[in-house]
């Protein structure tokens, strides 16, 4: 039976800033060998409530907010575009520990996403490029031939397309949640007041 005792959470041990808070468990993600710690789940849903899910990478965490890339034409953009807002998942299982986030959603400026791009390996600002994303592909050799002519046809530097860029997620409830034993698990809500300023709510588990 799994152990979920080494790591409790104490209220009077959390940072007061959830921003602050996501850090240090962030990079405690980091040195405990998480495959990939900026992995979360992103849910966004329609004017329809369609709901759906995928996992996305972080790429970014200020107290503005937390920062993703993705093609603006793809299924989670449009629904992103009818309701402007999301919910976002960590779970960190050598950890034993989940964040909860959600928050409204917004496009980030054009000049930041030109600077991330620009750092991004060669070819995956050619998968950025050539990819329709969540439309239907017919055979995937149309893909990599898509890729490869790219290559081949240009060795200048790749502009980033008006259609890719970034979205940042302004979180108005923060949630840490940390597994301990016989299911009495640690659960803190961090939640914004009509003054702009975070509250800290202990959860039952």
């Amino acid at each position: 039976m799994q152990d979920y005792s080494k790591l409790p959470l104490l209220k009077q041990a959390l940072q007061q800033d959830p921003f602050q808070q996501f850090s240090l468990w962030f990079n405690q993600a980091l040195s405990q060998g998480e495959i990939e710690p900026s992995a979360f789940t992103l849910a966004t849903v329609n004017t329809d409530y369609d709901v759906t899910a995928r996992i996305v990478l972080l790429k970014s965490f200020d107290e503005k907010g937390f920062v993703f890339f993705t093609n603006y034409l793809s299924a989670k953009s449009e629904q992103l575009k009818e309701i402007p807002k999301a919910a976002m998942v960590f779970w960190w299982p050598k950890c034993q520990r989940q964040v909860r986030i959600c928050g409204l959603v917004n496009k980030i400026p054009a000049t930041q996403s030109d600077e991330y791009f620009k750092k991004r390996p060669r070819e995956s600002q050619i998968a950025a490029t050539i990819s329709q994303q969540s439309q239907p592909l017919t055979d995937r050799e149309q893909l990599l031939q898509e890729f490869n002519s790219f290559t081949n046809d240009t060795q200048q530097p790749i502009r980033r397309p008006d259609f890719w860029g970034g979205f940042i997620l302004n979180p108005e409830k923060i949630e840490f949640w940390q597994a301990r034993s016989h299911r009495l698990h640690d659960r803190f809500q961090y939640t914004k007041n009509k003054a702009s300023l975070w509250e800290i709510l202990q959860l039952y588990p």
